[in-house]
């Protein structure tokens, strides 16, 4: 009788480990389904998102858009939606509304772009009337999952704030903070970064950088260790601190990345997507609720990491006081 031929491991066949996601995907399955208001799910990328990641049990999806879209387009999938609740609107607005109105009433922990765009959804998110604001500025955080980098990086902000002040950098920051911390990340250490990592008159960043840490010494800003200036490879790599003699608790283990505006980190995370083959999970915070940012070119593991992120968020929510509404 032979012995056994053990399966073949994800790198002999040609595939990756995502043990970052994994442990992520993992944590929030221990954490009850999360009830997610889906936002205009009518086409298969979207759609296909939201089964896989009720089947593992993340989430518990209410569908919001026009009904018979998106049964058709679970028809086309394969997929039975008879034991999903459907909110029918006639278009994206519409459903974007709705959703945020299921948030209020209570009846949706956390949002989920379908197949609109992230501008209809936020727009909703963020109406001064009826929206979901609260005295936090919204940011986003990508959640990536960088091939030989230990742990995951959050990198803040590439999507929302495009030119943000010092004051919304205040939010950034701490909404980043709040993020590592709903993840089970300690300790938060948070590297703010520019060009240098030396305090430099004509680099503005440099200086926001600096006020950001002065400012965290005196508990504007709480959760986490904070330093910078730093640049990108004195912030992860220890090597590199060390070279530049650099003393920090921060530099070369950075677990957050603040970035100076939204050109340098849309940038960064496109650079470690598409050249150090990185996966990035989304998510947007400060509303009163997560909000999970997925692409049609994100993988399944990427989605999934997604709602599993929104569901250690949801869950660090309830376990803490409200932010107090504007």
């Amino acid at each position: 009788m032979t012995a056994a031929v053990p399966a073949p491991t994800a790198s002999q066949q040609g595939q990756r480990r995502h043990d970052k996601y994994d442990r992520l995907v993992a944590a929030a399955q221990s954490l009850s389904k999360l009830e997610v208001a889906v936002v205009h799910p009518c086409d298969a990328a979207s759609l296909s998102a939201v089964f896989e990641a009720a089947e593992l049990g993340l989430i518990k999806p209410i569908l919001v858009g026009p009904q018979a879209r998106i049964r058709a387009a679970a028809a086309a999938l394969g997929k039975d939606v008879s034991t999903m609740r459907i909110v029918d609107a006639p278009h994206s607005h519409a459903a974007a509304d709705k959703a945020v109105e299921l948030v209020k009433a209570g009846e949706a922990e956390a949002l989920m772009k379908g197949s609109l765009h992230t501008d209809e959804l936020m727009g909703a998110v963020v109406r001064r009337e009826g929206g979901l604001r609260t005295a936090r500025r919204i940011s986003h955080c990508f959640v990536m999952d960088v091939p030989g980098h230990d742990t995951a990086l959050i990198i803040t902000d590439a999507a929302v704030n495009i030119a943000p002040t010092l004051e919304d950098k205040v939010h950034i920051v701490q909404n980043a903070i709040d993020l590592a911390r709903a993840l089970r990340v300690d300790p938060v250490r948070v590297a703010i970064l520019s060009a240098m990592e030396t305090v430099n008159p004509k680099v503005p960043s440099t200086i926001e950088a600096a006020a950001l840490c002065k400012m965290a010494d005196r508990g504007q800003i709480t959760g986490g260790i904070l330093d910078g200036p730093l640049a990108l490879d004195n912030a992860i790599d220890l090597g590199a601190a060390t070279i530049k003699k650099i003393q920090s608790p921060v530099a070369g283990q950075a677990n957050v990345l603040v970035v100076p505006d939204l050109e340098a980190g849309n940038m960064l995370a496109k650079s470690l997507t598409f050249l150090a083959d990185a996966d990035a999970a989304g998510i947007v915070l400060g509303a009163r609720v997560p909000v999970i940012l997925t692409s049609r070119a994100d993988s399944t593991i990427t989605r999934l990491a997604s709602c599993a992120v929104a569901s250690l968020v949801a869950d660090a929510q309830r376990r803490q006081l409200a932010i107090p509404e504007v």
